[in-house]
């Protein structure tokens, strides 16, 4: 347990704009917090540990926060700097920790000594992997006058306002720690006790999961609302490469080497990240030798996997790629609905277009999760997004999501840990596919998952990927008289083909309303939200006439074009859209996450390149140093073929 009162021995980091104060802080400098500018917002897990950074998972992670961080036009953190200049907090704006559900980035402010931080807002993810490490979160401004006072401050600040067992999982310095308690009998999380109330889908998803009596093996209550403190159980825990080795390494130091798994019948492992990565390593992490370091990751996964008996979609045996991204094949060949599913991954929400409930764990999370088979969850609120009227013939879904992405309840942070429920007219135009980049996008709204209640599309899904039949039941929607915390409207009629600028994913603009001429160097068609069969069958329907013409991209500019997984390839293939994309010069690779994960062919290699992706997030160094562009699969195969952003027309 930790003290009532908190001493916090160190100095405070102020995360600014403006790159110079930092210099100033690292140099020795403890500046008036009255001077120092505007604070960073939407500070991404990206930026504060790249991903080549991630290949490390022990302490040798606190020479690294912030190594990614850019401010301005420069990246004012170096390596070593934050744990030499003896920080103990560390103070940012709003949405801290968007992005990527990477533990590595409050374990390395952790390993780096920091035991506080502190933002306007903070991403759901990042601010559970920091309760479940033991790394202190607030949104109380005031006390930073107090800690520079050398004050010491009450625990209790730091619960309140969260759910009981968050709560006391703060109290214990974390998940483990509570867990080992739990399993010991020393603690159980309290149960909620409410009048019946009607539900959301999601609400109604939590409450059938909910662990009743984890001894006696009791799930399901009867009702719950958001603020509920829960332990609910998974009916899928899956993790890849970046994350399995990590996890393993705390669950063997936390409860030993003999350690054994609930059910892993039900836990899935994926190599999926860094089956490319020797192909783009740049020179300068191989003279770190962090090559050797990215590929010490797929031997202990694979050993973690055959000690304990989970099935692992490894590498293919000839090296060309992987099975497929973790999401693709969780979408393609496992999930149902009505089902719950826990994912190393914050693009977990993928699964959600079929009605279940999808959501990213950190580290600690998934370790305690193959040994209780449950995962904890405040029951968050719902926003309801309708798809009023319907979308245009050539809009997307990534059109769309790109367009919720720039509205000013989103870019403000009003989404984070929602329940991103979408309904409305504008869902019958899009197959699961489709409706698979809007919940699995929920990552980049900020939101605890995406959620869509399965419907004759879903039937019909299972029924053409799987050969498998499934009857849906009526309790697998929301009641009409449903509380919602928000609604956002959507008038799908006026959306065209979007775009979202270099930097982030919220910067978005029409295509017609861009203004510029963008030439490009690189078009990226893959990954999950973009190397499915509908994306690639919307890519070919703007390549096939220049295939067939004999047309090709211009020279200077490269196309890729990487499967989310081999059933999609080999699918493409039979269709005749593999040999249409290399007609026109397309570099076809085999599945992998690849470019997205700065992992592959595809991502820049100069700050001067543009490239324009299919991909789901363009954070600074997301894929290379260049400026990436996002747009929908159409718009990218359109500008492979133009050499310059466009639209299908021209």
């Amino acid at each position: 347990m930790l003290p009532d009162s908190i001493f916090f021995d160190g100095r405070i980091l102020f995360l600014t704009e403006d790159p110079e104060p930092i210099h100033r802080q690292l140099a020795g400098d403890d500046l008036d917090p009255s001077a120092i500018g505007p604070l960073r917002d939407q500070i991404s897990t990206d930026e504060i540990t790249p991903a080549f950074i991630c290949y490390h998972y022990d302490e040798k992670l606190g020479n690294f926060p912030y190594l990614g961080l850019k401010c301005g036009d420069r990246f004012p953190v170096k390596e070593g700097a934050v744990k030499a200049g003896g920080f103990a907090v560390s103070v940012a704006g709003k949405r801290r920790g968007k992005g990527s559900s990477r533990e590595a980035s409050p374990y390395a402010e952790w390993c780096a000594g920091l035991r506080l931080v502190i933002a306007e807002s903070f991403e759901r993810i990042y601010r559970q992997n920091c309760q479940n490490l033991g790394l202190l979160t607030s949104t109380d401004f005031g006390l930073i006058a107090r800690l520079r006072r050398g004050e010491a401050i009450p625990l209790a600040e730091f619960t309140e306002g969260l759910d009981p067992v968050t709560a006391e999982i703060v109290r214990r310095g974390g998940l483990f720690a509570y867990n080992a308690a739990r399993m010991k009998g020393e603690v159980a999380p309290p149960l909620p006790a409410h009048k019946p109330r009607p539900m959301t889908y999601a609400e109604k998803l939590l409450a059938r999961h909910a662990v009743v009596d984890a001894a006696a093996g009791r799930v399901g209550l009867r009702v719950v609302k958001p603020g509920d403190g829960l332990f609910v159980q998974a009916d899928w825990r899956f993790s890849h490469e970046y994350v399995t080795p990590m996890a393993a390494s705390f669950l063997e130091k936390a409860l030993g080497p003999d350690v054994r798994l609930r059910d892993p019948s039900s836990i899935l492992a994926f190599r999926d990240h860094l089956t490319f990565l020797p192909h783009s390593m740049k020179a300068e992490h191989r003279a770190m030798g962090l090559l050797a370091v990215a590929e010490g990751l797929k031997p202990a996964q694979e050993a973690f996997c055959a000690k304990h008996g989970i099935r692992l979609h490894g590498e293919l045996p000839d090296g060309s790629g992987s099975e497929g991204i973790c999401h693709a094949l969780m979408a393609e060949r496992y999930v149902l609905p009505g089902q719950l599913v826990v994912g190393t991954d914050s693009h977990t929400p993928h699964a959600g277009a079929l009605g279940c409930l999808a959501f990213g764990v950190g580290t600690t999370d998934i370790a305690c999760a193959w040994v209780t088979g449950d995962a904890r969850v405040s029951v968050p609120p719902t926003l309801r997004v309708r798809l009023n009227g319907r979308l245009r013939p050539g809009v997307s879904a990534k059109d769309l999501v790109l367009h919720l992405l720039a509205q000013p309840l989103i870019r403000e942070g009003g989404a984070i840990g929602h329940v991103v429920e979408y309904q409305g007219e504008a869902l019958r135009d899009l197959d699961t596919d489709e409706r698979a980049t809007l919940t699995n996008m929920a990552a980049e709204i900020g939101g605890f998952t995406g959620l869509i209640a399965p419907d004759a599309e879903t039937v019909r899904f299972v029924r053409e990927r799987r050969g498998a039949e499934i009857t849906l039941e009526p309790w697998m929607r929301g009641d009409e008289d449903a509380e919602y915390a928000k609604t956002l409207d959507v008038d799908c009629a006026a959306l065209g083909p979007m775009l979202a600028r270099p930097g982030d994913p919220g910067n978005g603009v029409a295509l017609l309303g861009l203004g510029e001429t963008v030439p490009i160097h690189i078009a990226y068609l893959g990954s999950c939200t973009g190397g499915k069969r509908e994306d690639l069958r919307r890519a070919y329907e703007v390549v096939r006439a220049a295939a067939a013409e004999g047309r090709r991209i211009p020279e200077g500019v490269r196309f890729f074009v990487q499967c989310g997984s081999e059933d999609v390839r080999r699918h493409a293939e039979a269709q005749g859209w593999i040999a249409a994309f290399e007609a026109v010069g397309a570099v076809v690779l085999g599945s992998s996450c690849g470019a997205c994960i700065n992992a592959g062919p595809g991502v820049s290699t100069r700050p001067d390149e543009v490239t324009i992706s299919a991909i789901n997030r363009n954070f600074p160094g997301r894929s290379g140093p260049g400026q990436m562009w996002l747009a929908s699969p159409a718009t990218v195969a359109a500008s492979a073929l133009a050499g310059r952003i466009a639209g299908v027309e021209a």
